[in-house]
């Protein structure tokens, strides 16, 4: 209502300002020229008698002075003498007419092509929608600006590289793992930033330079799971079934209980027809199992939820824990819990927003467990 009210207002203030010089007429005008000019004369005869000027002076003032006060002497009777109906009239209707008719055609026009019925938003949502938008986009650009001012940075490649991949800017990336070969010199873990990031720029199409990529992070640690993975699934697009297979279930038996791709390996493996998916794979150890089995299907039930509460908890106390984070994830999908397992997502990746290699672990597992939606 107060918006309302202050449109009207200002909508009045137009109006007043375009009809307050036309409400003068010609006639006033021209009175108020004759009273300055009257006033001048009266003021060149005391500078007269003054001395402050002289007779001749005086004389040429007083006869400039008295032309405009008869040119405007007769202005003023012209416009006594004008009728209703005279051009200066209607050009007054006309503009009367445009400044009443301006806001009704504008009211009329946003009724039918506007949105009144749609609810106000308020600021704060407004401004924190454009924050979300803007935000990492601003922070790129900040470090892109300085990279091009320090271009052998290379700790700044090493904060956008990823970036661009969650952005979809593959060729992006691609150059940015690049730079970081030339900068820093190669390791295994580079080797297979590079190929990841060449997989992503072909559609997730192992290429011949990812697979080399991918090869040569072997040759500098035949236990790359990153590179070993994406030798797999090179395998299995040119048509080698059993080679990938093979490879996948070679990591799988060497792999340490917790190793956070063993997921994205199972479900790879569940493809093939050779691993079930992680959302089935049998979580309790031996002893839990032996523990449980005196237990009703309500009781267990029961303490299979305390257990995960507990977890959830110390989460929040230290979200730190990477493999706590995706035990939680696993645990709410195999219960079937699908809406605490979104939250807990994002939870994981607020938790891990300033640690790339972390936040990427957790963003394989939503993958996984097809959460991402």
């Amino acid at each position: 209502m107060l918006l309302w009210l202050i449109f009207a207002l200002m909508t009045a203030a137009a109006i007043f300002a375009v009809l307050w010089p036309l409400g003068h007429t010609a006639s006033v005008q021209a009175a108020s020229d004759i009273a300055v000019y009257r006033d001048q004369l009266d003021e060149i005869e005391r500078d007269r008698i003054a001395g402050l000027i002289g007779e001749a002076d005086a004389q040429a003032a007083r006869t400039e002075v008295s032309r405009r006060l008869i040119a405007a002497a007769d202005a003023a009777e012209f416009a006594h003498s004008l009728p209703i109906g005279s051009p200066l009239w209607r050009r007054r209707a006309a503009a009367i007419a445009g400044v009443v008719l301006l806001p009704l055609v504008a009211v009329a026009l946003y009724l039918v092509i506007g949105s009144p019925q749609l609810p106000g938003q308020p600021l704060d949502a407004r401004l924190r929608a454009v924050h979300q938008e803007t935000s990492i986009t601003s922070l790129v650009s900040k470090v892109e600006a300085h990279l091009e001012r320090n271009p052998d940075d290379a700790r700044g490649y090493e904060v956008l590289a990823p970036v661009y991949l969650r952005l979809g800017r593959f060729a992006d990336a691609v150059n940015a793992r690049r730079k970081l070969l030339v900068l820093n010199g190669e390791n295994a873990e580079r080797q297979s930033d590079l190929g990841e990031a060449l997989t992503a720029a072909a559609n997730g199409i192992v290429t011949v330079d990812a697979k080399s990529a991918f090869e040569r992070s072997l040759a500098l640690d035949p236990a790359q799971p990153r590179a070993k993975f994406y030798i797999g699934m090179a395998a299995e697009q040119d048509g080698d079934r059993a080679q990938a297979t093979a490879i996948w279930r070679d990591m799988i038996s060497k792999a340490p209980a917790d190793a956070p791709w063993l997921p994205v390996v199972r479900d790879a493996l569940a493809r093939m027809g050779g691993e079930q998916p992680v959302a089935m794979a049998p979580g309790p150890s031996r002893e839990d199992v032996a523990a449980a089995a005196a237990m009703s299907d309500k009781d267990r039930g029961e303490m299979i939820r305390r257990m995960v509460a507990r977890l959830a908890d110390r989460l929040k106390e230290n979200g730190n824990d990477v493999d706590g984070w995706q035990r939680l994830l696993r645990a709410y999908m195999v219960l079937g819990e699908h809406d605490k397992a979104h939250a807990a997502a994002a939870n994981a990746k607020r938790a891990f927003a300033k640690d790339p290699d972390k936040l990427r672990q957790i963003e394989d597992m939503i993958k996984s467990l097809g959460l991402e939606g």
